[in-house]
């Protein structure tokens, strides 16, 4: 039996997660409260037709919160390989997405600032327990799904999941990176007139960029280094590897390096995803 556990801040993705689950087999529960898991595992398990469950416990559970991680132990007891997924992003992500649903913070603090404060500290034990964290303000509704069915869709444990994420450091380092590159060593097709509104999935852009040596050998160098970590990654029980690489705006250099890098290890048949944060953001900051 597998059990995935959903957790993570208010806000942050979880109902996305979990319908993303439910579309890939598992016996989904929103909200369970921590003390009645393993019971109901216990259950579970005695159907065949059930192999994997995953189950969202966060804070909502309000005062039962607690129990969670005497639930987590006593799950791992009954044999039930058990991870936890943290969904996490930043405070300013949090707080554009409760003002466009205008809900009530669960943490009912008096503002959703103050709300969110408490809950970072409440989870911050369970996020330290976490195998796998990820920054949802970087993803799109699409990518999140993506990213989850590479890493779970065939099961817990499978191997190591790449995350390649190209970013503007102007717009700050991505939370969960693992691995972050600077390419502003490269030089910057915005300079190039013609070049300068489009972006590193373009072909001009993207030959542009690599038509420069310190690109290419540094491609080889980036490349040898992920799929050398990688292995070692695994053995210490992380199944997933944020690579970011990031140059100025995130639209050109960076963008061409990853998509570059992420092709290259979909040709290796490893695992991987691939996510422009800031490719369009430069463009829509100009158009407002």
């Amino acid at each position: 039996m597998e059990c995935i556990i959903v957790t993570g801040l208010s806000g942050a993705g979880r109902s996305s997660a979990l319908k993303t689950f439910e579309d890939q087999g598992y016996f989904c529960v929103d909200n369970m409260p921590p003390m009645m898991a393993p019971a109901f595992l216990k259950t579970c398990m005695e159907e065949e037709s059930i192999k994997r469950v995953a189950l969202v416990i966060d804070t909502r559970a309000g005062i039962f919160f607690d129990k969670v991680y005497d639930a987590i132990e006593e799950m791992k007891n009954l044999g039930v390989d058990c991870q936890i997924l943290f969904l996490d992003t930043a405070d300013e992500v949090l707080i554009r997405r409760y003002k466009e649903t205008r809900r009530k913070h669960p943490m009912n603090a008096i503002n959703v600032t103050e709300g969110i404060a408490t809950e970072r500290r409440v989870l911050s034990r369970l996020k330290e327990m976490a195998k796998y964290v990820v920054d949802t303000g970087s993803y799109t509704v699409r990518q999140l799904q993506e990213l989850l069915l590479n890493t779970f869709g065939g099961g817990i444990g499978d191997g190591v999941n790449i995350i390649v994420q190209s970013f503007g450091f102007k717009n700050g380092i991505p939370l969960d990176a693992d691995l972050v590159y600077d390419v502003r060593f490269l030089p910057n097709p915005y300079y190039i007139e013609k070049l300068k509104t489009q972006n590193g999935l373009m072909l001009e852009v993207s030959e542009y960029v690599f038509s420069f040596p310190q690109s290419q050998e540094f491609m080889e160098m980036l490349y040898n280094m992920v799929t050398y970590l990688a292995p070692y990654y695994k053995n210490e029980g992380k199944h997933q590897v944020v690579v970011a690489i990031g140059c100025t705006g995130g639209m050109h250099r960076s963008v061409a390096v990853a998509q570059e890098l992420y092709q290259r290890l979909i040709n290796a048949e490893m695992q991987a995803v691939v996510i422009h944060r800031d490719i369009d953001k430069d463009l829509y900051l100009k158009s407002h």
